[in-house]
């Protein structure tokens, strides 16, 4: 089959999945707290994986004006998930930062998510799901999805 005979297929397959996701990120938002916009879960989520930082490289990193961002800080301080501290490098600057309760609670959801993922892949065997995440950088890197 050639190429263009598969797109119609491959759009429709991540069509699906970014649906499926986006319904994941609302569920995932709600249950880590109830008034949790959805659009802010990213931006914990990189907080969680990178540790404290300025909010100009959290805008960078998820393609986010600054203005966008500290509204999305503010609501995640708000419900006491996130907080600004000084950055020790700089004391005029400020760094964002899980509470100790948003770093607890979104821990325990990443790892109910890492579970489920075991359960769903438990049939499949490490190298399908290592060609799968290849294939899904690659085609990531296409700057298409």
């Amino acid at each position: 089959m050639a190429t263009e005979d598969a797109l119609p297929g491959l759009e429709a397959e991540l069509t699906a999945m970014w649906r499926r996701a986006r319904a994941a990120v609302r569920d995932s938002a709600r249950t880590l707290h109830p008034r949790l916009d959805p659009t802010v879960y990213p931006l914990l989520v990189l907080v969680l994986h990178t540790g404290p930082l300025r909010m100009s490289e959290a805008a960078s990193r998820l393609s986010l004006d600054k203005s966008t961002l500290s509204r999305q800080v503010d609501a995640a301080v708000r419900l006491a998930l996130l907080e600004r501290v000084i950055d020790p490098s700089d004391a005029r600057a400020r760094l964002v930062q899980l509470t100790p309760s948003g770093h607890k609670g979104l821990t325990a959801l990443l790892d109910d998510q890492r579970s489920r993922w075991r359960a769903a892949l438990a049939e499949w065997d490490q190298h399908e799901v290592e060609l799968l995440t290849g294939l899904l950088h690659k085609l990531g890197g296409t700057g298409v999805a």
